[in-house]
């Protein structure tokens, strides 16, 4: 049976997406459709004249999704506010059409570039306010990106040392041969590095010899902008940002729902320390798992997924469902009694670690996803 959006939002979460390699989704058939165009179209063009002002070049964002252009990293400014334009016109076309208050919902998360996008939904900022910088600095993320490589560090078997990884970093890092650091612990068994130069080469030679057999390291083939790492310091990012922060409106007010901030892992947003918080967001590594962690404990049982083609919230969500759900039987979740969470995926000691400590991820197999522009384009309005 088809999930309905309209239903139970007490018990939802909103989840906005962050930059990804591909960003236009099905914005393209929300653009064309009859119902929606015309908020798609209005909330496109504010992005691309706020892209404009920011960064005193021109953009057709409208163009671009008509033609179905996807973005690159050297439109890595586009790509940002067609991202956020996409999420704005998701929530405003769930409201007109459909009667669906955001703040009815129980809570937000965002990874990357979505936390700015809640701050800006839970009325903290406006959109200018933050998108404004993040665009200025735009074109230095792209320019340190061009040497810089991703690196997914993942275990077979047991729960990373992630420290032990931190303080790899830090020893590569020393080679001089370009910095390399976490920028986001995705799960117990994986996080992600990102590395200049030879830092990544260096760095998979070391997990060889000084790591357990089933610790892995593969490289991604994209290119990525480096922010949530300290290789942005380089170009002084971090503080440029701090000061543009330190004087735009807004960042006053508790957000309107809680925000479970990735770059903290918890509900940590009170009415004056967004500025603070945005700092750690630039150089900072996400903190997903614990965000995950903190939804699976709440009292949410759906996530509705905002933007364009949303990708890493639920496919995490998605791998540790499966995961879970690997070696149980059939029964109902409800059912089962310790006897049968004991027995939980024994190839998977780095779960069941988790399990013992933390019995709220049983909850993952329960817990109902939907994709906004799926729901969207499936429940066209009469």
């Amino acid at each position: 049976m088809e999930l309905d959006i309209r239903q139970d939002l007490k018990g939802t979460a909103w989840a906005f997406r962050g930059y990804n390699v591909t960003n236009l989704g099905r914005t393209p058939e929300l653009l064309e459709h009859p119902a929606y165009g015309a908020i798609v179209e209005r909330n496109l063009k504010d992005a691309a004249e706020l892209y404009s002002s920011a960064t005193l070049k021109r953009v057709d964002l409208v163009k671009r999704v008509r033609l179905r252009e996807e973005t690159t990293l050297e439109n890595y400014g586009e790509a940002i506010s067609l991202i956020v334009a996409t999420e704005r016109a998701q929530l405003e076309i769930l409201k007109e059409l459909y009667g669906v208050e955001f703040n009815a919902a129980r809570l937000a998360v965002g990874y990357s570039l979505g936390e700015v996008s809640a701050l800006v939904a839970t009325g903290v900022y406006s959109l200018e306010a933050l998108l404004t910088p993040i665009l200025k600095l735009s074109d230095d993320c792209v320019e340190l990106a061009r040497n810089t490589r991703m690196g997914i560090v993942f275990s077979r078997g047991p729960a990373l040392d992630t420290q032990a990884i931190e303080k790899l970093c830090v020893e590569v890092t020393a080679r001089n041969q370009g910095t390399i650091c976490i920028s986001s612990y995705l799960a117990p068994n994986s996080v992600l590095v990102l590395g200049q130069g030879r830092s990544l080469d260096l760095f998979r030679e070391e997990v060889k010899t000084r790591f357990p057999r089933e610790i892995h390291v593969k490289e991604n083939p994209d290119r990525w902008p480096p922010i949530h790492t300290a290789i942005v310091r380089q170009r002084n990012v971090p503080d440029r940002a701090s000061v543009m922060l330190e004087t735009v409106p807004g960042g006053f007010q508790v957000p309107s729902i809680p925000i479970i901030s990735a770059i903290t892992g918890a509900d940590s947003y009170n009415d004056f320390n967004s500025r603070q918080l945005l700092y750690d967001w630039v150089d900072h590594p996400q903190r997903l798992w614990s965000v995950i962690e903190k939804l699976l404990a709440s009292d949410i049982h759906r996530i509705i997924h905002l933007g364009p083609e949303p990708n890493i919230i639920p496919a995490t969500l998605k791998r540790l469902s499966m995961n879970i759900t690997a070696q149980l039987s059939q029964r109902n979740l409800a059912s089962l009694g310790m006897r049968a969470v004991s027995s939980i995926v024994h190839s998977r000691p780095w779960l069941t670690q988790y399990l013992s400590k933390n019995a709220a991820l049983l909850r993952a197999p329960l817990l109902q996803q939907i994709v906004a522009e799926d729901w969207l384009l499936a429940n066209v309005p009469e």
